[in-house]
């Protein structure tokens, strides 16, 4: 559309299926890298790609036509079957079913790309339980702890 103009900042989060540790430190660039490249593919900006063995944080840039939900399923989706094809003893490896998004100001867009490339640093005082749902809580959402790490 004519004078449309947006910048959607989504912070995605999601972990391995019931957050086994599959994502070892010598694969995780290559499969941070792969998932920037899933989502320039889908016209997203890939502001920073990171995590630790058992989950993902993705900092997207998005035009207003992808919702946040699509964006979720062609990271996760792809890039399951990408490493499914390039480390055979990952044959089982899976997202969880849901995941987290979280919209961030173009003026915070510094401070998450931080707080994603120091994940390894920031997991060795806090479990991902624990920062998962303190991301919910201080975005108010509503969860329902038997459904939270399907």
């Amino acid at each position: 559309m004519a004078n449309t103009y947006s910048a959607l900042f989504y912070h995605l989060v999601f972990s391995t299926k019931n957050r086994a540790n599959l994502i070892h430190p010598e694969i995780e660039e290559r499969i941070w890298a792969y998932v920037g490249g899933i989502a320039r593919a889908h016209k997203l900006t890939a502001i920073q790609i990171g995590g630790i063995e058992n989950h993902l944080h993705g900092l997207i840039m998005a035009p207003p036509t992808i919702a946040p939900f699509e964006i979720a399923k062609a990271l996760k989706v792809e890039s399951s079957k990408w490493i499914h094809e390039q480390f055979s003893e990952l044959a089982n490896f899976a997202w969880q079913d849901g995941y987290g998004a979280f919209t961030v100001s173009k003026t915070n867009v510094p401070d998450v790309m931080r707080y994603i490339q120091n994940q390894r640093i920031h997991h060795q005082t806090e479990p991902f339980e624990n920062e998962y749902v303190g991301f919910l809580k201080r975005a108010g959402v509503d969860y329902d702890e038997r459904y939270l790490w399907g």
